[in-house]
């Protein structure tokens, strides 16, 4: 009872979330509204409540719309990213995969489970249609049997839209598409890039299968001039599934290794700032690389190496949302593998995520980043 003592109705999360909402506005909602019955004709007139159209062109119902995320806009001319705040793209790409296929699908995936959510959070006090713009660009044209020719697309694309001052978020793919997200990022950058890698794997051997694959990204990132290893922070990493090779490249570059018991251990809280810390130690910026396969097995069946003993969601969005209380150069998140999901939930976790480090960076003051 102590906690809602002094509360009365409310925790104190509770009450700072319904106190919140009261200061959002609206303006967006009504202009979505207004458009919708511009565009999609009013409804029929049977329907009581006038705001809803004859056809579905915005939130409302979820089920309904073409998938895009969150119901963003869909931005075929990819040359105007610039005019959003953040810009959505997929790497439909796994070719990379060294045991289970299937995350050439997760961008549709994510689209496709996103339509579940509207923009707003009740604990973060957050409402991302009122505050930010955000678009969808499609996909990367990926090359199936070439991972070279796509890590070139990749980059391309992610620098690009890290370029145009929209902020990226990468639909994945698998792990290998690490290498080229940071690589378009670092060419446009003075100084150097940070990596903060939630996985349960290392993913830092130079090679796998004679190739680089999912598991070797981060070795040939830091050997990007301005992505020192030293700045590159992984997080979650532990179980049967780290190859030894990888774990020799960290132990003599001096990468950071924090396990899932050294943050449960030591508290999230203080796990964060030890991440921040080190990603943030003289870099100009830090790219947020996401692995789904971090959590528990039993929260992301549909990945390509499931692992348990990973971290809880409610840990990893802690986590999440502490990181994001700093500046991000984009976030990826990667692994996602629908065919083997169950009931969407991997998708789920990643959508999360996403929503979860928009959000708090809205929180933080570090979106929309454009001055007017």
């Amino acid at each position: 009872m102590g906690l809602f003592h002094h509360h009365g109705n409310y925790g104190p999360e509770a009450r700072y979330a319904v106190e919140r909402e009261a200061e959002l506005p609206t303006t967006k909602w009504e202009e979505e509204v207004a458009r919708g019955l511009e565009l999609g004709l009013p409804g029929a007139d049977s329907i009581v409540d006038k705001r809803i159209p004859t056809f579905s062109r915005g939130e409302l119902p979820h089920f309904a719309g073409i998938n895009t995320f969150l119901k963003a806009p869909y931005l075929e001319d990819v040359r105007r990213c610039g005019e959003y705040d953040v810009a959505v793209l997929g790497a439909p790409f796994d070719g990379g995969t060294t045991y289970r296929s299937g995350t050439r699908f997760g961008p549709q995936g994510i689209r496709k489970i996103s339509a579940l959510y509207g923009p707003y959070s009740f604990e973060l006090g957050v409402d991302l249609r009122e505050s930010i713009t955000i678009a969808d660009l499609g996909d990367i044209f990926t090359i199936p049997a070439n991972i070279e020719k796509t890590f070139d697309q990749i980059s391309k694309a992610v620098a690009h839209v890290y370029e145009s001052g929209a902020f990226p978020v990468v639909l994945g793919g698998d792990h290998s598409i690490g290498y080229p997200t940071v690589r378009g990022v670092a060419q446009h950058l003075q100084g150097n890039l940070g990596i903060i890698h939630f996985d349960r794997h290392v993913d830092t051997q130079e090679t796998d299968l004679d190739e680089r694959m999912h598991t070797t990204p981060w070795f040939h990132a830091t050997d990007i001039p301005n992505v020192p290893p030293k700045n590159l922070v992984q997080i979650g990493i532990g179980g049967w599934q780290a190859p030894r090779p990888g774990v020799k490249v960290g132990r003599e570059r001096g990468t950071t290794i924090m396990t899932v018991t050294d943050c449960v251990e030591m508290g999230i809280e203080a796990a964060a700032e030890r991440a921040l810390e080190v990603a943030w130690d003289g870099a100009d910026a830090v790219w947020l690389s996401f692995d789904v396969d971090c959590l528990d097995a039993a929260f992301v069946p549909g990945t390509g190496w499931p692992e348990p003993g990973g971290f809880l969601p409610r840990e990893v969005l802690k986590f999440i949302q502490l990181i994001a209380e700093k500046p991000l150069a984009g976030i990826e998140v990667v692994e996602c593998s629908p065919p083997y999901d169950n009931a969407e939930i991997t998708s789920l976790i990643a959508t999360r995520v996403i929503c979860d480090t928009l959000g708090c960076l809205v929180r933080a003051g570090h979106l929309p980043r454009r001055t007017s």
